[in-house]
């Protein structure tokens, strides 16, 4: 059966006052559970320089969780995660427009995954990431939903000024930033030794996905590989909330899937 280690670790910065980040899991409490409904792992970024941006983040995080835990058996993850982000979408739409009278006033990022059997679903939006480590690479497998990023995606700009821009921290999507939201899906078969790191900007602004991988594979216990990332985050930057989960695959269940549905492999 899928087998995981994880460790979190979030820190309010050198700068920052109050700490705008969310993060949160759900683990199946046996292997049915785990063959049922899976792991899920979620972190959100409240949007800085607007009002409660901490409960925000918070909202999403415990939409999805709630969400996971009350999912149907067998749901797929690629239709669950957008669902889920959707809805979490439109509470803090509304829970904005209901606490200002109307208007902008609640946002957050958000990037979720759920693994089960020997796959991973990743729903994102915004800037936070999904990095997958294999054999000491790093590999983004999300997209920063940014004007940067987008000018740089139709190459406008090339990978160095994307990364200067005085517009790089600028969302073009975020959650409670409109009544309806365009979800990001990701999918990636994984197996043993492979990690899923899930990161807000304040760790991937801060350091290289090189060195966010070097990390990991100094430091196999991921409680330890998240405490370090956020330590040298600090060191080098420390200017905004920092907010990781290290998620290390141990063993999987392998499968096949027909009309999306998994049966085992002989």
């Amino acid at each position: 059966m899928l087998e995981i280690d994880f460790g979190e670790q979030t820190d309010t910065g050198k700068v920052r006052e109050t700490n705008e980040d969310a993060h949160g899991h759900v683990s199946p409490a046996n292997a049915a559970q785990g063959r049922s409904h899976g792991w899920l792992f979620a972190l959100a970024d409240g949007v800085g320089g607007q009002a409660r941006g901490e409960i925000a983040s918070r909202m999403a995080v415990d939409c999805l969780i709630d969400g996971f835990r009350d999912s149907l058996s067998g749901e797929p993850h690629a239709t669950l995660l957008p669902r889920l982000a959707e809805k979490a979408n439109q509470k803090i739409y509304g829970a904005g427009s209901s606490a200002a009278g109307g208007g902008r006033h609640m946002s957050t990022t958000l990037v979720a995954c759920a693994l089960r059997y020997d796959r991973a679903v990743i729903a994102h939006v915004g800037d936070s990431r999904c990095y997958l480590i294999r054999k000491g690479l790093a590999t983004q497998l999300t997209r920063d939903h940014t004007v940067a990023n987008e000018q740089l995606r139709l190459g406008l700009i090339s990978a160095r000024e994307s990364s200067q821009h005085s517009n790089r921290n600028l969302l073009l999507r975020s959650l409670g930033n409109d009544l309806f939201v365009k979800v990001d899906l990701e999918q990636v078969q994984v197996g043993p030794a492979d990690v899923l790191l899930l990161c807000c900007d304040g760790l991937h602004g801060a350091l290289e996905a090189s060195e966010i991988a070097r990390v990991v594979v100094q430091n196999k216990d991921p409680r330890e590989a998240a405490q370090r990332l956020v330590e040298l985050a600090n060191e080098r930057d420390g200017s905004d909330n920092i907010t990781v989960q290290v998620v290390r695959v141990r063993n999987v269940e392998r499968v096949g899937m027909y009309r999306g549905r998994p049966y085992k492999l002989h």
